[in-house]
């Protein structure tokens, strides 16, 4: 890196910064960019590599000088380097124990930013949000993942409210990317030996801050047509396509580090997806070292680390005979297994010759460490998995829980930032995961709160219109029809935001299991409720797409036009709006099926109330006064008894409290009493629902332990 910061472009030190995400989330350079060309920067996904391809020196220069921003630039170039180079940060104290040797972090998936489309939900955007606040923390981490070409689908609804399915490759030039090289200065290849033959990937790297991201590309000519094809897709393919995609993820990441002589002190598996990796180490202790399979396996467990986050039988990975043998018998000769021996690391009952391989029990018996990612879904995968370890009780199994928690800095609006500097400690954005930092949010003035909040509100509201504009233009809509949408969300009236996967346990249309009853809500002239929704459906899940159907045909209704809204395509974009603008934010999955959720979170930080179920993390932050609870947390043993029940408990928490909370204004048209929800929401739920304090945890209680350091007790980890 050269440090000459004065001998240096305003076009070099930008390109710098475009090639590393750490601008994703620093408000004020994201600002810079975008002033350079608002018009532009919207209609490039906000991509700053391909503005400063349009802008070269000197146009940048005569934009720059016009817009007064050298000193600007000038100062966000000087802080990152100062941001790069620091060595008095959380992570040098508590994680030195790694030293020059990172934890591997392996995920199928990672929401980094809206440009960079490698991610489809939540377990990416988890994934995505652990890499910066290890990059803040600086806590020793590699990440590992896959370069999707196509991405995750686009997403365009028809006239009839059907999901259809897009897809557009991605030029490696427009991404903050770039090609892993040796010395010579050629690609770095690796491979991966299957029964039927190698597959081969080259490695692209992207800087996440202080982190490395590595990411593996088949779209290489050594491979076969259908193998250049296999990281096109996210989630795409059967499940040939998918066993090839995760044995890659695997072994070949594992591989990848090796050929960038990156040496890791531990692994850790965001979900079972990648736990080929252990395997792959496993049989390199094996060589190198001498061990036998039963030593080199203890060894490796020691050193792994096992996140699972899904509850829901469908979300684990499971292969059948035929495609183990295909893809992992050149592994497990090498390993010195039988097929039928091999088959049982992926087998609950390794005896039982007609169950099939599953990768969860694999990542399980080859990891010392698991972990949920919320209290309850500890205790549900704790019941699910206890056949795994038949001689202990279930409070006994081995299987904690570390709760998720979201990146501050990304989620948080600029305007609410503002706010938190006036009230909170001298760098609070840099200890985010102490309780006692947040203790001051108390000390906000209400009508300042609320003033902050319906100005980030009215920002979503203009922000729909016009993505609802964009719709009704492409679909031919009528010049009547496209002036209504003017008036469609009223920026006075209660509004309630839902968006997530569109899996059918979310449940996306509890509220509207009663239509007149919403009828009359939203019909209500003194008291008005309107709802905003988003989300996507998986391609191959029919049922999924039905409901969202009927909602996009309810937003289509006379009756609910205005106060109903479905914004198709949902990203990190569109989920930055809507966590920073949506007074309450609705989440009713089928208890006990939310292992944590996160979107929720980034509502609280921005001052917006949750209403949920009481699954996930909501299980564990509801304490009455800081949002709504829906139902009491007892579980039906018939699902259609529970979702009446859940369904009138909403309605019932709708009408009785959240409804008349909103409504009940002073003198000066402040709900005063919602404020104070606001307030106590971010003062008690702040701290410890961020991914510092994830991270912090992760640290602490998996990474440190399984490098051979010590540890404080095991309070989150049993």
């Amino acid at each position: 890196m050269d440090y000459s910061i004065h001998q240096k472009t305003i076009h070099e030190k930008l390109t710098e910064l475009a090639g590393n995400l750490w601008w994703s989330w620093q408000p004020d350079v994201t600002d810079i960019f975008r002033e350079i060309d608002p018009v532009r920067w919207s209609d490039l996904s906000h991509n700053p590599i391909v503005l400063l391809r349009e802008y070269g020196p000197d146009k940048l220069e005569n934009r720059a000088r016009e817009e007064l921003l050298h000193s600007r630039i000038h100062g966000a170039y000087r802080r990152w380097l100062q941001y790069m180079r620091a060595d008095d940060t959380w992570g040098d104290t508590h994680a030195g124990v790694l030293g020059h040797r990172p934890v591997a972090y392996f995920s199928a998936e990672f929401g980094l930013h809206e440009s960079l489309r490698i991610y489809s939900g939540g377990l990416g955007l988890l994934a995505g949000d652990h890499l910066k606040s290890a990059s803040d923390l600086k806590a020793p981490l590699v990440g590992m993942g896959l370069f999707y070409h196509e991405g995750y689908f686009f997403q365009t609804v028809d006239k009839d409210g059907w999901q259809r399915e897009e897809y557009l490759v991605a030029n490696p030039a427009d991404l903050p990317i770039r090609e892993a090289i040796d010395d010579d200065g050629k690609p770095i290849l690796v491979s991966v030996e299957t029964r039927s033959g190698k597959i081969h990937a080259k490695i692209w790297k992207v800087d996440v801050g202080r982190v490395p991201l590595y990411l593996l590309d088949t779209n290489i000519p050594e491979n076969t047509a259908e193998d250049r094809q296999l990281t096109a897709r996210l989630y795409g393919g059967n499940n040939r396509t998918r066993i090839r995609q995760e044995l890659l993820l695997g072994v070949g990441g594992l591989r990848a580090l090796t050929a960038l002589n990156i040496s890791p002190k531990a692994l850790h598996m965001n979900e079972g997806h990648s736990a080929f990796a252990t395997l792959e180490l496993i049989r390199m202790r094996m060589k190198d070292d001498g061990l036998t399979f039963d030593d080199a396996l203890r060894e490796v467990a020691a050193g792994s680390v096992f996140t699972t986050h899904t509850p829901v039988a469908a979300g684990h990975d499971r292969f059948d005979s035929g495609l183990i043998e295909e893809h992992l018998s050149p592994l497990y000769s090498d390993l010195g297994l039988s097929h039928e021996a091999f088959m049982g690391l992926g087998r609950v009952d390794p005896h039982r010759m007609d169950e099939t391989f599953c990768m969860t029990v694999l990542a399980f018996k080859t990891s010392r460490r698991a972990n949920a990612v919320s209290n309850l879904h500890g205790v549900v995968t704790r019941r699910m998995w206890r056949a795994l370890w038949p001689w202990r009780s279930e409070e006994e199994i081995p299987i904690g829980h570390i709760t998720n928690g979201v990146h501050v800095p990304t989620w948080l609006a600029m305007q609410m930032r503002v706010l938190y500097d006036k009230v909170l400690p001298l760098n609070w954005h840099l200890k985010t995961g102490e309780p006692g930092v947040w203790a001051d949010f108390e000390q906000v003035t209400p009508g300042e709160l609320w003033e902050t909040h319906e100005s980030l509100k009215g920002r979503l509201i203009a922000y729909a219109r016009h993505r609802l504009l964009r719709y009704a233009q492409r679909h031919k809509a009528s010049e009547a029809e496209c002036a209504k949408l003017h008036n469609v969300l009223d920026p006075q009236a209660l509004l309630i935001g839902f968006a997530r996967r569109f899996a059918p346990y979310k449940r996306a249309d509890l509220v509207l299991r009663d239509i007149d009853m919403v009828a009359d809500l939203i019909a209500d002239d003194e008291r008005p409720v309107q709802f905003i929704f988003g989300g996507k459906a998986h391609p191959a899940d029919d049922l999924g797409k039905q409901i969202m159907q009927k909602i996009h045909r309810l937003a289509h209704d006379k009756r609910f036009c205005e106060r109903i809204v479905f914004l198709e395509d949902y990203d990190i974009n569109v989920a930055r709006h809507l966590v920073q603008g949506v007074d309450v934010w609705l989440n009713n999955p089928r208890r006990p099926l939310e292992a944590s959720g996160t979107s929720g979170q980034k509502v609280v930080l921005n001052g917006g109330l949750n209403l949920s179920i009481l699954d996930g993390w909501w299980a564990e932050a509801f304490d009455g006064l800081n949002g709504f609870g829906i139902g009491t947390g007892v579980i039906h043993a018939n699902q259609d008894v529970q979702d009446q029940r859940d369904a009138e408990s909403l309605v019932e928490v709708l009408r009785d409290q959240v409804i008349p909370l909103y409504y009940n204004r002073d003198a000066d048209g402040l709900p005063q009493e919602w404020i104070r929800r606001m307030k106590r929401a971010v003062r008690t739920l702040g701290w410890r629902f961020n991914a510092d304090r994830m991270v912090m945890d992760y640290v602490t209680h998996a990474y440190v332990p399984a490098a051979g350091g010590t540890s404080s007790a095991m309070t989150v980890m049993p």
